[in-house]
């Protein structure tokens, strides 16, 4: 062997001979073909240990914490009504109490407003004047004299003074005089002349409510917009979210007025078409009689007519002076009570029995099949004594009525005929008691004695306190020819006789007392009785009457307000 060739041999014994050592030391022969031995030290041989998988370490990111968004901050004017007070606000909004730390501010302005607070100028109501003009209004608050307001302070409540000031300004000193709300109808009524600014919801029956510049909230055509009265409250400020807003504002009440909750009434005194009335029709049509009148009787929600004449169709032709008084009327006159929007019939009339059983029953067919109810009288006593019993816009209405004439009265039902209700006094005190227990408005109407007189005599005053003592909130004359005073009893308005509506009497009693005559206009509001509008008319012929100008309803009212005790 060459010698190159045996060195090389030593080195790969010499090489191989630790391993081979190594091996052979605690270790079987298996283990020492199939795994190799690694040399290590004990940290680096524990680290190679077969072990689990450690789950990764999962490395959170963190952000800063979002900063709150304060809500929107509302401030409320504390010269707004209490409702606004009271409100509970939407989830997003909170209160202010400092106006400049506000974001939204709810307050008198005409900046796009959300609703309207209505107020009445009101006096006590045997007052003459029916209206004045904004200026005038305005000259009071500012404490300047005029024809109407002579130095009179305006009577105000602690909380209407705060939200008028608002929108006018501070008044004049002396210009306003503040009292509580229970007592400033007390208060203008012994200290006439006397005007207050009454909210619209404070009104009742012993107020007169005088237009401005023409407008009155008691009336169904009154436009907010364009009324001196009307105070306008706005939501002003920063924008937030529509939606919000809208949240808020349905909350918040639109006014203190709302016209679905607005029900009037005309009550009217005799209807006899009959004699010169019935002559003055077939010679100038069936609706001539009331073409000046006629838009104050359809107005009304509901249209009382006392029509005391039975609907005969073997009616003879009218007579301007027949041999006796035995009235009727032509079915063809039933026109013109649809032509004024009639909605009841009172029948508690004297004529009504004129024609006997046949006349009152056509005249019965005639109403039904017009869909008119009456009340006063009907196919027999047991009918003519039923409360007629009426609803519009939430207001219940209750009308009761009776021939109280006594043994003058020619024309009384009866258990089996036609006819007009006698009255029976204890019954209509249970029937008034029962039906305002049942929440029902009481308005009854008489058919009593006939007077001529502007003062109301013994007689009526007995029977229209009865009615009025048993809680009737309006007690009404239909018989009168001549109109009569009024009076308050405690809250119930009475009118002891209205006169004539569509009757020639006066063409028989010459003389300026029968010549005129009232229409009363009644307002309900949300289950109250509210106030009254006198109409005055004043007739031009036989048939036709007309309202009266102003002046001539001046002079008519100070002779009724005369005649009434006031």
């Amino acid at each position: 062997m060459k010698k190159p060739l045996l060195i090389a041999i030593l080195i790969i014994l010499t090489l191989n001979l630790p391993l081979t050592a190594c091996q052979s030391v605690g270790t079987g022969r298996a283990e020492q073909e199939n795994k190799p031995v690694v040399t290590a030290s004990p940290a680096a041989q524990a680290t190679r240990q077969p072990s689990a998988t450690p789950p990764p370490t999962s490395t959170a990111t963190l952000f800063p914490s979002p900063t709150p968004i304060p809500p929107p901050l509302l401030w409320i004017d504390s010269s707004l009504p209490q409702l606004f007070q009271q409100i509970t606000l939407p989830t997003g909004i909170a209160i202010s109490l400092q106006p400049e730390e506000a974001d939204l501010k709810l307050t008198v302005s005409e900046l796009e407003p959300i609703s309207h607070w209505i107020f009445a100028l009101a006096a006590p109501f045997p007052t003459i004047p029916d209206g004045v003009t904004s200026d005038e209004l305005h000259q009071a608050w500012r404490g300047e004299s005029s024809a109407t307001f002579p130095g009179i302070p305006l009577l105000v409540n602690e909380n209407t003074y705060p939200i008028i000031s608002a929108w006018w300004g501070d008044p004049a000193p002396q210009a306003v005089k503040i009292l509580p709300e229970d007592e400033l109808v007390e208060y203008a009524w012994k200290n006439r002349p006397a005007w207050a600014i009454v909210p619209f919801e404070n009104l009742e029956s012993r107020w007169k409510v005088l237009a401005i510049d023409g407008l009155s909230p008691l009336r169904k055509d009154f436009v907010a917009d364009n009324y001196a009265l009307s105070i306008p409250i706005s939501l002003i400020g920063k924008t937030i979210p529509s939606s919000l807003r809208d949240s808020l504002i349905s909350l918040l009440p639109a006014s203190n007025r709302d016209p679905s909750k607005l029900t009037t009434l005309i009550l009217t005194g005799v209807t006899a078409l009959v004699r010169g009335t019935a002559l003055t029709i077939e010679q100038r049509g069936v609706t001539y009689p009331a073409q000046d009148i006629r838009a104050w009787l359809r107005e009304a929600d509901i249209t009382h007519v006392s029509n005391e004449i039975p609907f005969y169709d073997q009616c003879p032709f009218p007579e301007l002076y027949p041999a006796e008084l035995r009235f009727c009327s032509s079915p063809r006159y039933i026109a013109l009570l649809e032509d004024i929007g009639t909605d009841l019939v009172e029948l508690s009339g004297d004529h009504f029995g004129d024609y006997g059983s046949a006349g009152m029953e056509q005249t019965l067919r005639l109403y039904k099949e017009r869909g008119w109810p009456y009340y006063g009288g009907g196919a027999n006593l047991a009918e003519g004594r039923q409360p007629l019993l009426m609803e519009h816009n939430g207001n219940r209405l209750a009308f009761l009525g009776c021939n109280a004439k006594g043994i003058s009265f020619y024309a009384p039902a009866s258990e089996s005929k036609p006819g007009a209700a006698s009255c029976d006094f204890d019954l209509l005190r249970g029937e008034i008691a029962r039906l305002k227990n049942q929440g029902y408005l009481v308005i009854v109407t008489f058919q009593d004695e006939e007077y001529y007189s502007y003062t109301a005599q013994p007689k009526l005053i007995a029977d229209f306190h009865t009615a009025a003592e048993s809680g009737a909130d309006i007690v009404s004359g239909s018989q009168a020819h001549q109109s009569h005073g009024m009076e308050f009893l405690n809250r119930t308005f009475i009118h002891y006789g209205l006169g004539n509506l569509f009757f020639d009497q006066y063409r028989f009693f010459p003389g300026p007392e029968l010549d005129r005559a009232f229409i009363d206009r009644h307002v309900f509001y949300d289950g109250r009785y509210i106030g009254t509008e006198l109409l005055s008319i004043r007739f031009v012929d036989l048939a036709r009457s007309r309202p009266m100008t102003p002046a001539e309803q001046a002079a008519f009212l100070k002779t009724i307000f005369t005649a009434s005790g006031w």
